[in-house]
């Protein structure tokens, strides 16, 4: 039987703030949850909402990853956002906390959604990089969360990075300008975690480039400087893809979770998880990614 002097011993020497937690992190892709040109059942439309079908099977997919912290690609604005949390939270599934990052892409935002009270929120969006003697702005920015867990703070660093439409010849699939956007991106994660190698934070989103690409690369070294390892991530039956390009029937993984040497040893099973359950193929065209982080009692 516990009574108040076991309970007061517990808050006096710190027992229960410091005991091991688990933290479960998705990124997720939900394909224009908010007006974009489609094509529907009555033909090519405009500026025309997610169809209904798609946000219930997107609802269904969100419920079963349960995720604690939830990065999202591809949402609209924050009217959108209010819109989700809401039909989420009639349907059990309740996210206290969200964040919209306002970059200069004015359809496509970066959100996240947590149940977990933050810490801090920072949302960066002044980004600058040459790109073909030119400035350019990184238009999705980066977004910047901070959570308590097993007493400690993790940094989570959401992202979008530039997709693979170009109008350039001279930089095919838009790969150029990913790798100068990972570069700008690369060097405010230092400079907000200037030791990787002991600070715990996690980088996800959707890279819209695969493992072995400049961007990829320059995310997760700089110079001599280990930034963070790139988790191997599959689905229920070992395949890894995440994005179908359906008019062309091909499936390319683009969709990644990246984690510091202080995180590295809390990741369940070393990998990540590629969802491949219910409603999957209605919801987006990308599948999302999980990682679930198990920490223990703070030393």
């Amino acid at each position: 039987m516990i009574t108040w002097r076991i309970i007061l011993w517990l808050v006096v020497t710190g027992w229960t703030a410091v005991r091991g937690e688990s933290l479960t992190l998705a990124t997720y892709n939900i394909e224009n949850y908010g007006p974009a040109n489609r094509m529907t059942e009555v033909g090519y439309r405009k500026d025309y909402p997610k169809p209904e079908a798609e946000k219930l099977a997107l609802r269904t997919v969100l419920r079963t990853l349960n995720a604690d912290v939830l990065v999202l690609q591809e949402m609209g604005g924050q009217l959108y956002l209010d819109e989700l949390r809401r039909d989420l939270g009639a349907e059990g599934l309740v996210y206290p906390h969200a964040v919209l990052l306002a970059g200069d892409d004015a359809d496509r935002h970066v959100a996240l959604l947590s149940k977990r009270a933050l810490v801090s929120v920072t949302p960066h969006t002044d980004f600058e990089f040459r790109y073909f003697g030119q400035k350019e702005r990184v238009r999705r920015g980066l977004l910047e969360v901070r959570v308590a867990v097993a007493g400690r703070e993790l940094t989570v660093f959401g992202l979008h990075l530039k997709s693979r439409y170009t109008d350039r010849p001279d930089d095919p699939l838009s790969a150029i300008r990913r790798a100068a956007e990972a570069t700008a991106l690369r060097d405010r994660i230092l400079l907000r975690c200037a030791d990787p190698s002991t600070t715990a934070f996690i980088v996800l989103g959707d890279f819209n480039d695969d493992k072995n690409s400049k961007a990829l690369g320059f995310l997760q070294q700089r110079g001599k400087t280990k930034i963070a390892d790139l988790l191997p991530a599959v689905d229920s039956r070992g395949e890894a893809w995440t994005h179908a390009f359906r008019k062309n029937d091909t499936y390319t993984r683009v969709d990644h979770v990246l984690v510091s040497a202080a995180v590295l040893p809390a990741v369940r099973g070393g990998e990540a998880c590629i969802y491949d359950g219910p409603s999957w193929r209605e919801a987006s065209d990308h599948r999302p990614v999980s990682v679930v982080l198990d920490f223990g009692p703070k030393k």
